[in-house]
């Protein structure tokens, strides 16, 4: 009974867990996103306001005039954004601030500005070896330019028996067409766990057999290992409990069809 009892108390708590884990994290990254946002935005971007409030009331009288106002007039000010919770203002500007600089990156002179400091990363010591990858996972989750994927593929990389998840990305090279014939195609092999990097090869569209996944379960596939499999691509519980005793029943084999990328 005891055992019975363990076993349904280890199945219903890992299926309680794997429903209510995703939600949790979200909401924890969120709660962090912003908690991040106030702490190294926000909080100073409060104190330039009570700055500017603080100039402010000096032209009226009601504080001290001076470019820096005397710790009294700090403590008055920060009493009152601590009393009527004003915490918020500072996040409201930290977005307000972070929608401008987008605006100003994503014009001509900023896009500019934005290279040369960019370069200047990419050159310096110690940093060269972080903000190159941290941007790639930055574009690849929050950019708005999608990747031109086509389909989803298998092929045959790095050698002959070992098949990879590929994604089309264009047809081949003209000069490899011209040169080597035939229909070629051009496949982006993501690893794992950061499918933002990866490999990009070329081969005969004959090499390649057209899987019915989308992008995203190509991904998801990619970044578990292999663990998230597909719907579609899910095998029965027999034929799982055939390959943990060591039997496989070959399937048969369908003829590849040839599609344009």
């Amino acid at each position: 009974m005891a055992e019975r009892f363990g076993d349904d108390f280890k199945r219903f708590f890992l299926r309680g867990l794997t429903a209510g884990l995703p939600a949790i994290l979200t909401v924890s990254i969120l709660f962090w996103f912003f908690t991040w946002i106030q702490s190294h935005v926000g909080r100073y971007i409060n104190v330039a306001v009570q700055w500017f409030v603080l100039q402010a009331m000096a032209l009226t009288g009601d504080a001290p005039l001076g470019w820096m106002p005397p710790d009294s007039a700090w403590q008055e000010i920060g009493g009152v954004w601590q009393a009527y919770h004003l915490w918020w203002i500072g996040l409201i500007l930290a977005f307000v601030v972070i929608y401008v600089f987008g605006r100003f990156v994503a014009s001509i002179l900023g896009r500019s500005a934005w290279r040369m400091i960019e370069h200047a990363f990419i050159r310096a010591p110690v940093i060269k070896q972080i903000y190159p990858h941290l941007k790639q996972v930055v574009d690849f989750l929050l950019s708005d330019r999608k990747l031109a994927f086509s389909r989803v593929v298998a092929v045959e990389y790095p050698r002959k028996g070992l098949w990879s998840l590929g994604l089309v990305t264009a047809p081949g090279m003209r000069t490899l067409h011209q040169n080597v014939g035939g229909d070629l195609l051009t496949v982006f092999i993501p690893s794992s766990p950061t499918p933002v990097t990866g490999y990009t090869i070329t081969v005969n569209r004959h090499e390649v057999i057209d899987l019915p996944l989308s992008i995203d379960d190509a991904l998801r596939f990619t970044v578990s290992g292999g663990v998230v499999m597909p719907i579609s691509q899910q095998r029965s519980q027999s034929e799982i409990e055939q390959a943990r005793q060591g039997i496989f029943v070959l399937p048969e084999k369908k003829e590849r069809k040839e599609t344009s990328p």
